[in-house]
């Protein structure tokens, strides 16, 4: 199957004020996150990276991020995925984040994530981040074999999306507990690498906010089944 590139969003205006952006619309990237997205761009292209695909959330900063990178790649097939939208915070959305880490909820958001749930308001509705998992990981499973059907089990695609749902995605793929999705560490312009197999995931890359991508070039078979891991870790991979 696929390999994909999880792109978070550049550093949003929202990110510098310290407030939850949520689905707010009108949240673009400043000035560093149009530098990050230019940079992941030109590292995907400096890789030799064939990228046949850039899927996003449809929020304005992920749709900018796309754009970005689409223009330093050239053409390349482009839509966006409602399953890889931000978290519906509802109730919390727009608020200051120093704020919310006042709110009882905060705590459990942090602690046990599985079990939080964010209110509705008015203006926003809310979702608990257990629905927002499984509405991500659906997203990925659709537009991987989408891309599979139309370019080949061996093809590249981006996916641009949010911090909690990139991290709720390579939880999932570690084979982690949503409560542990805490753990990991998604900064804006990171990309983190899934090569996704009837056998299992594999993770790639983590948060990698410079590092060189040549070596993520889909593998080539291993002589076992798609998906085995290499015993004995293998002799890694050379750009």
């Amino acid at each position: 199957m696929p390999t994909v590139l999880f792109v978070r969003h550049g550093r949003s205006s929202a990110n510098t004020a310290g407030t939850l952006a949520g689905w707010m619309p009108g949240v673009f990237l400043d000035e560093t996150g149009e530098g990050q997205a230019d940079e992941v761009g030109k590292r995907i292209s400096a890789a030799g990276i064939d990228v046949r695909r850039i899927v996003s959330s449809p929020l304005d900063r992920c749709v900018q991020t796309g754009d970005r990178i689409a223009a330093v790649l050239g053409p390349v097939g482009r839509s966006v995925h409602e399953g890889l939208g931000e978290c519906r915070y509802g109730a919390w959305t727009g608020r200051p984040l120093a704020e919310l880490a006042r709110d009882e909820l905060w705590k459990v958001v942090q602690d046990r994530p599985s079990e939080a749930a964010f209110p509705s308001s008015a203006a926003y509705e809310g979702e608990s981040l257990a629905q927002m998992q499984a509405r991500a990981l659906r997203a990925v499973r659709e537009t991987d074999e989408r891309v599979a059907n139309d370019h080949g089990a061996h093809a590249v695609w981006v996916a641009i999306s949010h911090g909690d749902v990139i991290k709720s995605i390579l939880a999932h793929a570690v084979g982690a507990r949503l409560d542990d999705f805490q753990r990991i560490q998604v900064d804006p312009g990171s990309v983190s690498v899934v090569h996704f197999t009837s056998r299992r995931p594999l993770v790639l890359r983590i948060n990698d906010t410079g590092g060189d991508l040549s070596g993520l070039r889909p593998p080539a078979p291993t002589g076992g089944q798609e998906g085995d891991a290499v015993v004995g870790g293998g002799a890694g991979t050379v750009g």
